[in-house]
């Protein structure tokens, strides 16, 4: 009982978080209401057993989407402009809404443990983690290790957006560059005594505790993404609060696209030393005498690489959109 009392109102609280997000025009509360949406989420996986996307939420909606919404509100109007907004026809959503019921009532109940979901590879993923790879956390193991090859294409796809985001932002090579030095007051906290003291202490513990969540995926929540995610927003957060210079200064271009490179390269290294050492692509057992152990290196050398690109593709794409919107100002 006490379950579906806490599932109802996590449930309310997002549709009414929604609908305030909806239907205010101030930019400023739309953004803190859309992390509030995040965090209401991540707790509400957490009742669901779902900790490590629960983490995920938290990291990535409640925290750096948030903060790069707020970043933006540094260069564009606080409140929302008018404009007129196509209305759908309440008959198209009634069917849809009815076809959507209707198709609800052909999914498995819910907890069913005979679900198709439950029956068919999970049970081995379960079983094989502690018997062949030994580690706690069966999510990491079957992201870094059953299923490496997907996220492999994973961090490929992020190395690959990431570039193509800057190669378009840049002008496409039509000669046409961002400003080098962006005003200092156009992306910059810097004159509030507040978040200057404030960030000194949180910009340190973020990093830190980044760190943690990195290299102890394999036994708790956490991982390379949610880690990856959580180390740049330490730095995007000090280029917000100390100016877009400093913040470069921080982290170098070239040393950002040195670290992106490098995660692609780590992770599917770790693949090609698996293969000389006469074993298949990302099979780790081959990577110590000890299988289990080689497991262990292998999900660590390629959580370090997701880390990597991951981190470098977050700050990356902050300083390219940031150096782009500061070239339309000074354009205008």
């Amino acid at each position: 009982m006490s379950d579906i009392i806490i599932n109802a109102a996590l449930l309310a609280m997002l549709a009414t978080t929604a609908f305030l997000a909806l239907r205010l025009h101030h930019l400023f509360s739309v953004v803190i209401l859309s992390g509030a949406f995040s965090l209401i989420a991540a707790a509400l996986f957490i009742v669901l057993d779902g900790v490590d996307v629960a983490f995920t939420e938290a990291a990535v909606g409640a925290g750096f989407a948030t903060m790069l919404a707020l970043a933006a509100l540094r260069l564009v109007p606080i409140t929302e402009k008018p404009h007129k907004i196509a209305r759908i026809p309440a008959g198209l959503a009634v069917v849809t809404g009815l076809l959507l019921a209707v198709a609800i009532t052909d999914l498995p109940r819910f907890g069913d443990p005979d679900a198709p979901i439950h029956t068919h590879v999970a049970p081995d993923y379960i079983t094989g983690t502690k018997a062949d790879i030994g580690i706690p956390n069966v999510v990491t193991a079957v992201l870094a290790s059953y299923r490496g090859y997907d996220t492999l294409g994973e961090v490929v796809v992020i190395f690959t957006a990431c570039i193509g985001v800057m190669l378009i932002l840049s002008g496409g090579g039509t000669g046409r560059t961002a400003p080098r030095h962006a005003p200092a007051k156009t992306l910059s906290m810097h004159d509030d005594p507040v978040m200057r003291v404030v960030s000194k202490v949180l910009i340190p513990t973020i990093l830190l505790f980044a760190l943690y969540v990195q290299f102890h995926g394999d036994f708790g929540p956490g991982g390379g993404f949610q880690a990856g995610v959580i180390f740049a927003a330490a730095f995007i957060l000090n280029a917000i609060i100390f100016g877009f210079e400093q913040g470069r200064n921080a982290w170098p271009p070239r040393v950002n696209m040195a670290v992106l490179a490098a995660g692609v390269l780590l992770y599917g290294g770790t693949g090609l030393v698996a293969m000389l050492m006469d074993g298949a692509f990302l099979d780790y057992d081959f990577l110590r005498p000890d299988p289990r152990d080689g497991q262990h290196l292998g999900i660590l050398l390629v959580e370090l690489g997701v880390g990597m690109t991951v981190a470098a593709s977050m700050v990356a794409l902050f300083f390219a959109f940031t150096e782009w919107r500061l070239q339309r100002l000074e354009e205008d």
